[in-house]
């Protein structure tokens, strides 16, 4: 069970897309959004930049409100990694830094993370034609 998602996003492709597709998923429990149940709530920020070690900060944050205005832990956390980060897609190919910004996550005490938010039909498309590259997306949500 979880009760927050966190979706960060690559800031590169942040800066020419709202985030409405991946906000939407979730709100429609559509996609890797489609098992959490009504009443968990939904959080984004961007990685903070390449190579994503801003991202550390933004965690830290995250991990002193929780503790201070909520009575959430880390396990009632499960962070996604946008797809737009994991992927293959229009706006670029998998972040080179996914492994880093994993350790990161780790290293502030969030666990349960998920590769991936909303992917369109039209990449999935040119995925399975070949045109976009398919990375196996890892998940450790429970």
């Amino acid at each position: 069970m979880s009760d927050l998602v966190v979706i960060i996003q690559c800031q590169l492709a942040h800066n020419r897309c709202s985030g409405f597709a991946c906000s939407h998923s979730f709100y429609e429990r559509q996609g890797a959004f489609v098992d959490y149940p009504e009443g968990t709530r939904y959080l984004s920020f961007t990685c903070g930049g390449c190579c994503g070690k801003g991202v550390a900060a933004k965690l830290e944050h995250l991990a002193g409100k929780l503790r201070k205005k909520t009575e959430l832990k880390p396990d009632n956390v499960v962070i996604h990694l946008a797809s737009c980060m994991t992927t293959d897609n229009h706006h670029y190919d998998r972040c080179p830094h996914v492994d880093y910004i994993r350790s990161i996550v780790a290293k502030k005490g969030f666990t349960r993370v998920v590769e991936g938010s909303f992917v369109s039909a039209s990449a999935t498309e040119l995925r399975s034609r070949g045109v976009y590259r398919d990375y196996q997306q890892s998940t450790s949500r429970d």
